[in-house]
Parts: structure tokens; sequence; C-alpha cells
């Protein structure tokens, strides 16, 4: 095989093909060309619309038996992903070893561009569905509230209880039903001091002293003889 007449006729097969867009930075040895590739949703004014990429090939001797060199430049849009455009043309050229393939590589190259595209569209729209969807569940507990359930009640209510000092008011009640007058007199010092309490306040105690006439009238020792016989 003729190599450098096969390079030759397909670098005027793709001077005709993307005139005006491969540029040929030289030939000595081989041919080094490039050709930019463009998601077709590509706008080179607005550049975080489309994706966009320059593909630059250089042929080796035995080209296109052996696969031509592939490097990738002013990536747009998908800078992380370079490397796996890189590894997947890399893929594509040992396929078509054997051919002239620039063409395919290109038309490759622009297919995964357009695939990763569309991905990313749609990893928007999904995103932003996920978004709105919590958004509304967010929007709805807010008038729905909290479904009560048994063991969410009974949590509820012990931790309001704690705070509002129920539980040891209800705890004191308990021990002190358990607890004997005397006990409860010598545990509880209000029931203590309330005496004193009511002695230091100084009132006077008033007595009703006919009660006592009444008594000095009743025949005592009389009742007492009668009850003998």
């Amino acid at each position: 095989m003729d190599y450098k007449e096969e390079q030759q006729n397909e670098i005027d097969a793709l001077d005709s093909i993307y005139c005006g867009e491969m540029l040929i930075s030289g030939s000595d040895p081989y041919y080094q060309f490039e050709i930019p590739v463009k998601s077709d949703e590509f706008d080179s004014v607005q550049h975080d619309i489309g994706l966009s990429c320059c593909l630059k090939f250089e042929y080796v001797e035995k080209y296109p038996d052996d696969p031509p060199i592939v490097e990738i430049e002013d990536v747009v849009g998908f800078e992380e992903q370079e490397e796996e455009l890189k590894e997947y043309l890399i893929q594509q050229a040992q396929d078509n070893v054997g051919m002239v393939m620039i063409f395919t590589l290109v038309s490759a190259a622009q297919e995964w561009l357009n695939n990763y595209s569309d991905s990313e569209k749609q990893r928007k729209i999904d995103d932003d569905d996920k978004r709105r969807e919590k958004e509304m569940e967010a929007e709805l507990k807010r008038f729905e509230g909290t479904k009560v359930t048994v063991e969410s009640f009974l949590r509820w209510k012990f931790n309001f209880e704690e705070d509002m000092g129920v539980l040891k008011k209800r705890n004191e009640e308990e021990k002190n039903k358990k607890l004997t007058g005397r006990e409860l007199f010598m545990t509880d010092k209000s029931l203590n001091e309330s005496d004193l309490k009511f002695l230091e306040e100084g009132d006077s105690v008033k007595v009703d002293e006919s009660l006592f006439e009444e008594i000095d009238d009743l025949d005592i020792g009389d009742a007492g003889s009668s009850d003998d016989s």
C-alpha cells in the first residue's frame, strides 16, 4: 500500500467536506490538521448552550493500517468529560484500522457530543422536577402538619408533661397517697407551720361564756348517784 498517496487522497476529500473549517497546520513528515466539532444546538455567541471542541489529528507512517494520533483542544461545555471522549475516539480508531477513518472519527465525536448534551439536558430536567417535588412536599406539610400515631402522641405527651412539671407533681401525689396522716404531717412542712402561722397572726379567739353557764345548771352529781343505784 502507498501510505503517502492514501493519506493525500483523504486530505483532499476532507478539505472538500469541511471546506473553510479544516485547518492544515503541517505536512512534514506527515499531515497535521484540525477539525472543529459541535453539538447540534451549539451557539457560538452563547457558549453556555451546546458543546464544542477541536479535534487535532496527525498521520503516522503506516496510516491507515495504524491509527492516527488524536488530541482534543478548546473544549467547551464538557471539560470534565474530555478524557472520556478521547478514549472513545481511540477505541473507534482501533475498530477502523485498515480504512481511512478521519470522517468516521469526526462523525463519532459529533454523535458523542449530541448524546452527552441530551443526557445533561435530561439530567437538569430531572433535577428540576425533584427540586419542585420536594418544595411541594414541604409546602403541603405546612398545611397538613405531621401525621399523629399512638407512639408519636405518647412521646409528645411525655415530653410535654415533663417540660411542664406535670410528671414530677404526679409522682409526688402518688407518693403522698401512700403516707399515713402522721407521715404526711411530718413530710409536709406547710401543715406543720400552719398552726404557728395562725397563732402568729395575733387574732384573738372568742369564747361564748353562756355555754359554760348552762353547764353549771346541770346536776352532774345526781346523775352519777342515780347511775350507781
